[in-house]
């Protein structure tokens, strides 16, 4: 039982002896004690009142007392108010080490039977990735690593949006202007190209819509009268009626496009266990509006066209098949719905799409729900706000947007830079010191998109992310290489990490804290898989490597004379080691053992 359990056993203890009241040990919260206290937990007395019926100051007395008087491991308290800040026995913190360093998965839950499904990525196949897809992969891969921490079963997907008139825009510029050029010749990745003739296309747009102004046309007419317009929207007649020369040329710029997108994924360390494309889905969920007609969930307008309302959900009336016979988005995200619980029967599934998708998943959400879909009480939208540079927002179509490939480049570019500067790569071979740039521009890139709350808008800025101080990836990586070097310099003395707990003696309050912070792993890692968000664990692993660091400044670990209190420290470096190395790995994080 882990000390955080057996201190809320024993106040459970102490209310059945006291006031002769069940109180489940579940139920009793403990928070950190605040630093100008005396302590490591505190309970608060005030819940509790009508229990105790005394006042907050004699009811948190009365417990301490038990407490110290009945356990072997409160040593003291004091109470402010109506808080009982517990003093912990320095045999208890050792005992914990102890007892910590011997499980292998610390704080990971086994199996809860629950399968979870996390779609994120979501590209679209007519340009390459950029600075907010980053974002929406990094969260997507930290959620999926977090939930399968928490005892789930996960299945990652991407569900590309490889077709539709965007598309076409690109198809119809190459065909245009493309004169045979392939990612080869053009010596770029397919993505690249393909995201090139997206450009184009919107040039050439602006200009057609310019010249139809300049002869008298109103510019939201141009917009719809532009040649280049009525091309792409006849091109995707084309592709939809399976004609051979269309298709033909879609398959060939995909295929580049796919090809781009692996290489980056790559990169990222970004990894799927399915990929649908809204090309094989597009079609689906006309069955589900037929079911949904049958059941009187959705209904017909006298123009033929079939809609939901949802005004008792506190939203509106929303279309879901239009007059003509032909779907919508959520037509076919129905359809996908149904057809993702089909291959895989999740019991939740998560949707990492930025937050100017609200209202589309809310109408989602509650339409499953009407059509009696059993899964639908665990679709979640993780939502997330927009990243934005300090130059301002990006827009692919205008080609100002933040590249995904130039911007990994940059970050090992900062990285090499930065390490050579500060000379952190000493003794190092060229492999090995190309490896740690890529380690650590990858990790500040993930762990500045990371530790930000996922609901809130972002300002991304490289140049502070790689900074080897401060709250970054960086310094946390240092850290884990720190604690390696003391690993490596114990092991060449011949210092173990077996330690007898009653042999270690008075603790520092460093020490204390430090393993106070190890113990609040378990916690971290149940709140990040409830809330959907690695900024807590990105906060987690940052407190323990500051907890760390100041250990480390205050306590010599190798002038220790008593051999049980050096491997304790030894222990305590390592099973650190170990969570930080284990905390960045849910992040999707690698650390150094040297730098």
């Amino acid at each position: 039982m882990m000390l955080e359990q057996k201190i809320q056993e024993a106040i459970s203890q102490a209310f059945k002896s006291l006031y002769s009241h069940e109180l489940q040990s579940d139920q009793v919260g403990l928070q950190p004690t605040r630093k100008e206290f005396e302590g490591s937990y505190t309970f608060v007395v005030f819940p509790y009142l009508k229990i105790t019926k005394g006042k907050p100051e004699d009811s948190g007395a009365q417990i301490g007392d038990w407490l110290t008087a009945n356990t072997d491991f409160i040593k003291g308290y004091n109470v402010v108010k109506g808080f009982l800040n517990l003093e912990i026995e320095d045999l208890t913190w050792a005992s914990t080490l102890h007892e910590i360093a011997s499980e292998p998965n610390y704080g990971k839950l086994s199996s809860n039977g629950q399968k979870v499904m996390v779609e994120f990525s979501s590209p679209n196949t007519n340009k390459p990735l950029h600075l907010g897809h980053l974002r929406n992969n990094f969260l997507g891969d930290s959620t999926a690593r977090i939930l399968a921490a928490n005892g789930f079963e996960v299945k990652k997907v991407n569900l590309v949006n490889d077709r539709g008139v965007h598309i076409c825009k690109s198809m119809l510029a190459y065909q245009k202007l493309g004169n045979g050029e392939t990612p080869e010749i053009a010596g770029i990745k397919g993505d690249h190209l393909i995201g090139k003739y997206y450009v184009l296309f919107d040039q050439m747009y602006k200009e057609e819509i310019k010249s139809l102004v300049d002869q008298g046309v109103e510019p939201e007419q141009a917009k719809k009268e532009a040649p280049s317009i009525i091309e792409a929207q006849e091109m995707l007649q084309k592709w939809e009626n399976g004609d051979n020369e269309t298709v033909a040329l879609w398959e060939k710029m995909n295929n580049w496009v796919y090809k781009g997108f692996d290489k980056t994924y790559d990169t990222m360390g970004i990894h799927f266990d399915t990929m649908y494309k809204e090309s094989n889905t597009y079609l689906l969920g006309k069955e589900l509006v037929e079911e949904g007609l049958k059941k009187e969930v959705f209904f017909k307008k006298e123009n033929g066209s079939v809609w939901v309302d949802l005004t008792d959900e506190g939203m509106d009336e929303k279309l879901v098949l239009r007059a003509d016979g032909t779907a919508v988005y959520m037509t076919q995200d129905m359809g996908t719905c149904d057809m993702k619980h089909k291959d895989f029967p999740f019991d939740k599934s998560v949707f990492v799409v930025g937050n100017e998708q609200d209202y589309h998943f809310k109408v989602l959400f509650a339409i499953m729900k009407k059509l009696g879909r059993s899964y639908a009480n665990g679709l979640h939208h993780l939502s997330y706000g927009m990243v934005d540079l300090p130059t301002g927002k990006m827009k692919s179509r205008e080609g100002t947007v933040v590249d995904a490939d130039d911007l990994l480049q940059e970050m090992f570019n900062t990285a090499e830079r930065h390490t050579k500067e500060l000379g952190k790569i000493e003794g190092m071979d060229e492999v090995e010191a190309q490896n740690l740039y890529r380690m650590l521009g990858l990790g500040a890139l993930k762990y500045f998109l990371l530790k930000v709350d996922p609901k809130k808008r972002m300002l991304f800025n490289p140049q502070e992310s790689i900074e080897f101080q401060g709250h970054t990836g960086p310094f946390i990586q240092y850290t884990h290489a720190r604690i390696s070097a003391i690993l490596r310099r114990a092991k060449s003395l011949e210092v173990g990490t077996s330690f007898i707990p009653e042999n270690v003696g008075e603790l520092s309050q460093r020490e204390i804290d430090l393993i106070y912070k190890i113990t609040d792993y378990t916690s971290a890692l149940r709140e990040a898989g409830k809330e959907y968000s690695p900024a807590v664990m990105a906060q987690y692993v940052y407190d323990l490597a500051k907890e760390y660091n100041g250990f480390y400044q205050e306590v010599p670990i190798f002038n220790e004379e008593n051999k049980d209190r050096l491997a304790f420290r030894v222990e305590l470096s390592k099973v650190t080691a170990n969570l930080i190395h284990e905390s960045m790995a849910l992040l999707g994080i690698e650390v150094p053992e040297r730098m």
